[in-house]
């Protein structure tokens, strides 16, 4: 008889259990298969699910540089706070600069630009004195549409990818003595971003007649 209790017992433990796990994965399915809102970090539908969890925080931080900057004039994306500074026209290039480093470097397996992306990206991706000189005079469409079109390339090479390259160490990169992965790449990308992302927000405070928004 205690035997036999014990086994029913155990068949609706495991019962309960699997409907748990089956409840749990339909759950998360429902959560992030296909999810694109701004405000769900995950898997997304059409990469892999390490891959979708970083390209999840990529647009985020994407849409939070778009937001932050719009309206900008030309003058308030050429206006330089002092002779050290960065104007917020060339922090915003600088993020796609280096989307398109790393772009290269991952994708192609390149860590120099060609003569023609010289041209474009060289000055943004170094700032100090050159980039001060060379990168003013566009309005903020310009600088939206060029870092736009890397990202766009991003994505697109990303999902050819899978999670086993994402999480290789690339023993090319680096000094030697410290080893990186892919996935350390993109992340550094992420947190670039909103590095300067804080950057272009102490600037934007600072533009002749702006107001204390009190952030």
């Amino acid at each position: 008889m205690q035997r036999r209790k014990f086994i029913q017992s155990a068949v609706l433990a495991s019962v309960s259990l699997t409907g748990i796990v089956s409840e749990a994965k339909a759950f998360e399915k429902r959560s992030f298969e296909g999810e694109d809102s701004l405000y769900v970090i995950g898997p997304l539908k059409g990469y892999t699910p390490q891959i979708g969890t970083l390209v999840s925080m990529l647009n985020y931080n994407r849409s939070t540089i778009i937001n932050g900057t719009k309206g900008l004039s030309m003058a308030d994306l050429d206006y330089l706070y002092d002779p050290k500074s960065n104007t917020i026209g060339a922090l915003i290039l600088h993020l796609g600069a280096v989307d398109k480093y790393y772009q290269m470097n991952s994708f192609e397996g390149r860590d120099d630009f060609t003569d023609s992306e010289k041209k474009v990206w060289e000055a943004a991706l170094n700032l100090g004195d050159e980039g001060r000189k060379v990168i003013k005079g566009h309005e903020l469409n310009y600088y939206i549409d060029l870092i736009t079109a890397v990202r766009e390339k991003t994505l697109a090479e990303l999902k050819k990818k899978d999670d086993a390259w994402l999480l290789a160490i690339d023993p090319k990169f680096g000094d030697g003595k410290t080893s990186f992965n892919t996935y350390w790449k993109w992340f550094h990308v992420c947190e670039h971003e909103s590095n300067h992302r804080g950057q272009i927000a102490w600037l934007k405070k600072r533009l002749p007649g702006a107001k204390d928004s009190g952030e």
